[in-house]
């Protein structure tokens, strides 16, 4: 049976694909670019022309593979340079995005638009601005759709009217800080008057009066404006903070005066370094006076060592003297305790146990011998002493009915 010969496909396969495309005199013109690339070539991060385009070639229709004809690039574009052609449909084209990117796009325009309202708009009733979380709760409740042809300052000054509907918000005023000369000192209070600004604070100098006021955000382009005319040019208006709002006391300040004091205080009396004095020992504390009682001084526990506990051991009274393991009562150590001790005479024969009690009714750990009269401390080393007499080495013994070898031992 003879091979079929396959042939190459004269085929490029495009994946990863987002199509830019644009309807012009009534032809279609599509280019094959990366997927998130021509989002970032059209805000100026990306530079390089290759790293958007998959291939320069100008398409009728991409998912087809048909190219568009030299003559309608001439008829439209009056060139056939197709890198040049690409160029411009990257800026006038449409971009074809996935349902992914086009949501995740929604959703962090939303964001900014909520962050602007956050940023830029209080409280009336406090002068505080509102969180992050509460004009987004605000917005989804009003069913507010942002819109990607507009940025997110001018959709969030279109959000605001509706936004008050629900919540007291407002804008947050801005302060400003206005120097004119004193000859325009009437002036200029008739102009904060009309434009229901509030004065925070005066200043005089000789020739020159200085204000810092509060004003609404839609009256600095006519403040400005009128303080040029009344001041012939010499006035000048400047902005403090876009957004005053009031944040409310952060805790304690400490100055720089207060940290020296406090380190004065506590390196003044050399006995506070080593503790207190005598006076200051005997005179009972502020917390004493104020609650009526004396506060209890903390002792240090004595700590334990092996030393220390193999001693107490010794001294306690024996509550079953050496003796078979096998024997042993059960309310000395219990019957589970009991069945795991037994598993020393099924490993090797002639093990004894001691077992000394303590004073509060309790039982101390017991003492193990090995045949030879080795005493062993615990348990789990008298165990592993029994495995490596018989065997040679540690290992598990199987408790069940588990698959025998021929010394009749589990695996």
């Amino acid at each position: 049976m003879s091979q079929s010969v396959f042939q190459p496909v004269g085929q490029k396969r495009l994946t990863n694909v987002a199509m830019v495309r644009l309807k012009k005199k009534g032809k279609r013109f599509e280019i094959a670019c990366y997927k998130n690339k021509v989002v970032n070539w059209r805000e100026r991060v990306e530079k390089d022309l290759d790293e958007v385009l998959q291939t320069t070639t100008v398409f009728a229709n991409v998912s087809k593979g048909v190219l568009a004809k030299r003559e309608d690039l001439l008829d439209v574009f009056g060139t056939d340079d197709e890198e040049k052609i690409c160029i411009r449909l990257l800026a006038e084209g449409e971009l074809q995005v996935s349902d992914k990117e086009r949501e995740l796009e929604y959703g962090t325009l939303f964001r900014d638009v909520a962050s602007v309202i956050s940023e830029k708009c209080v409280n009336p009733e406090n002068n505080r601005p509102y969180t992050l979380t509460m004009i987004e709760r605000g917005l989804k409740d009003l069913g507010f759709a942002v819109d990607p042809k507009k940025n997110a300052k001018q959709q969030a000054l279109e959000a605001l009217p509706q936004l008050q509907s629900k919540i007291p918000i407002r804008r947050a005023r801005m302060r400003l800080k206005i120097a004119v000369n004193l000859a325009n000192e009437n002036d200029l209070h008739m102009l904060l008057r009309a434009e229901k600004a509030d004065i925070e604070q005066t200043n005089f100098s000789n020739t020159q009066m200085t204000i810092i006021c509060l004003a609404e955000p839609g009256c600095f382009r006519n403040m400005h404006s009128m303080v040029q005319s009344m001041s012939s040019g010499s006035g000048r208006v400047e902005v403090i903070a876009l957004a005053a709002t009031d944040e409310g006391n952060t805790g304690a300040q400490y100055t720089a005066s207060t940290v020296s004091e406090n380190q004065k205080g506590a390196h003044s009396h050399p006995s506070s370094i080593g503790g207190p004095t005598a006076a200051e020992a005997s005179r009972p504390s502020a917390a004493a006076n104020a609650n009526g009682f004396q506060p209890i001084q903390a002792s240090a526990a004595p700590q334990s060592t092996p030393a220390a506990d193999k001693a107490e051991k010794a001294s306690l009274p024996v509550v079953y003297e050496r003796g078979p393991v096998a024997s042993i009562p059960e309310e000395h150590v219990g019957a589970s305790r009991k069945a795991r001790f037994s598993e020393l005479d099924q490993l090797q024969p002639g093990w004894t146990i001691e077992v000394k009690g303590r004073p509060g009714g309790g039982v101390a750990d017991p003492t193990f011998y090995s045949p030879s009269g080795q005493q062993v401390s615990s348990f789990a080393i008298a165990r592993r002493t029994a495995l490596q007499r018989v065997y040679g080495r540690t290992r598990m013994i199987c408790a069940g009915d588990g698959p025998k070898h021929g010394d009749g031992q589990c695996r």
